[in-house]
């Protein structure tokens, strides 16, 4: 089942229809997709589909050679320049796709890879209709060694894209069984990523599919987050203990290098492997909406769903499920979902409010939406405003409560907002409730142009 992509799809069409040379590459965490989009994307095309692996150059130049003559049993190429100059020859006859799946492992089995590529780049491919396509898992790597400028590829590409998981509403429709809190909930605890949605039986209720998913020693989930850092990192040990910090509730520098308690391990320690992993993008650093980038107040959230409910979850209780003890675990899961769900419903309130058909309903068109914390000067006291979307032109502003609770929201909750809403000097200020169970009479009556409720039901 291929479902959404719908953006990125049009991208690569409109990248294959330019009638010139395109080079794309396409990047992206493990299982979002990747290679789903291009198998969709060149279903109708004149394709030379290589997928790299982890072998040596030898290995890959044979499967390069199956790939250019669509058999298994063929003598690979001598090298790769022999290589693409057969795909040079068959693309001066008709449209070529070449893909190369999994860039990184090729460029790794041989070093010149990039550099020969280059070269077919500038001397034939540049002047011809041929696309190609670069994808890789290791986003540091497409990053740097391919888009980056000290790369020999810098300059010859004419495109990229970045996988990001689905949303909310793509995702439910991996989940038609399901009521839309329970879509809620495996949407938060599978991060979005097709992969893992695909995991979910529709025929089994929610508690069902949790247990068999992370909570058994055969789930797929059940070791996913240890053995993806293995493939990208040396020291996963180190890297375990950083993001089940965070994901614990750690979210400053120091706040982190405590709750590991190493005596080896400090800030400027913990600041170099953050930084490696921001650019695997597992943890992304955060800073108050208004806030310059260099703000003082930045903190560190992990960028996963999966990630965020599996080292919360999971990986403090892996013994017990290796020992088949799932269903005492989730006994324990299932009375603190709701307290994981907060950030999870706070994302799929941002995502409501950037939809296109939501923006006409909104009192003016905002520059960017997100997360505020601070002090409140006027109470002084630390104070957090779950999403806060401005306009500042036009000096307008929008303050959200985002509420995944079992109770109805009711008046008090709007006045708390309205009071943090005085720290900030907007001339015109809005208000949005977002509720998983609905509003008190209370709340309901004080609806107005500048009041908007919404109900998650009718999200």
């Amino acid at each position: 089942m291929f479902v959404g992509r719908v953006n990125e799809l049009f991208a690569l069409n409109d990248f294959y229809n330019s009638g010139k040379f395109e080079m794309v590459t396409i990047y992206g965490r493990r299982r979002v997709g990747k290679t789903e989009l291009i198998k969709e994307f060149v279903k109708d095309k004149k394709t030379i589909y290589f997928l790299a692996t982890e072998d040596n150059y030898r290995e890959n130049l044979t499967g390069l050679t199956a790939a250019i003559h669509n058999a298994a049993d063929r003598t690979s190429y001598r090298d790769l320049q022999l290589a693409l100059e057969a795909i040079q020859k068959m693309a001066e006859n008709e449209k070529i796709v070449f893909v190369i799946d999994e860039y990184p492992y090729f460029a790794k089995s041989y070093s010149p890879v990039s550099s020969i590529l280059q070269h077919a780049i500038d001397q034939k491919f540049q002047h011809m209709d041929i696309m190609i396509i670069l994808c890789g898992s290791s986003m540091s790597f497409m990053e740097h060694e391919v888009d980056g400028y000290k790369s020999p590829l810098y300059g010859r590409r004419t495109g990229q894209l970045k996988i990001l998981p689905l949303d909310f509403n793509t995702s439910k429709s991996f989940l038609p069984n399901f009521n839309k809190q329970e879509q809620a909930v495996l949407y938060g605890i599978t991060g979005g990523i097709p992969k893992y949605l695909l995991q979910v039986r529709n025929s089994e209720k929610l508690d069902e599919n949790v247990k068999r998913i992370f909570l058994k020693p055969y789930g797929l989930l059940f070791e996913e987050p240890g053995n993806l850092l293995k493939q990208e990192l040396r020291e996963p040990a180190v890297y375990n203990a950083i993001i089940s910090a965070i994901a614990t509730g750690s979210s400053k520098l120091n706040e982190i290098v405590t709750k590991i308690d190493s005596e080896n391990f400090d800030s400027a320690k913990c600041n170099k492997y953050m930084k490696t992993l921001m650019n695997l993008h597992i943890v992304r650093k955060e800073r108050p909406i208004l806030d310059s980038p260099t703000s003082k107040k930045s903190i560190y959230r992990l960028n996963d769903g999966m990630f965020r409910f599996w080292y919360r979850f999971v990986y403090p209780n892996i013994s017990q499920i290796a020992f088949d003890a799932g269903e005492v675990v989730y006994s324990y899961i299932k009375d603190r979902i709701s307290d994981f769900m907060g950030e999870v419903f706070e994302e799929i309130c941002k995502q409501y409010l950037w939809q296109k058909n939501i923006a006409q309903r909104l009192p003016f068109t905002f520059n960017d939406c997100g997360r505020w914390w601070g002090n409140n000067a006027i109470l002084k006291s630390e104070q957090e405003i779950d999403l806060l979307a401005y306009n500042k032109s036009e000096n307008k502003a929008i303050f959200c409560e985002c509420k995944w609770s079992n109770e109805q929201v009711g008046s008090r909750i709007l006045d708390n907002l309205i009071e943090k809403s005085l720290m900030f000097n907007y001339e015109n200020k809005y208000y949005i409730l977002f509720s998983k169970s609905g509003f008190k009479e209370d709340v309901k009556k004080r609806a107005s142009d500048q009041i908007m409720l919404v109900d998650f039901e009718e999200m």
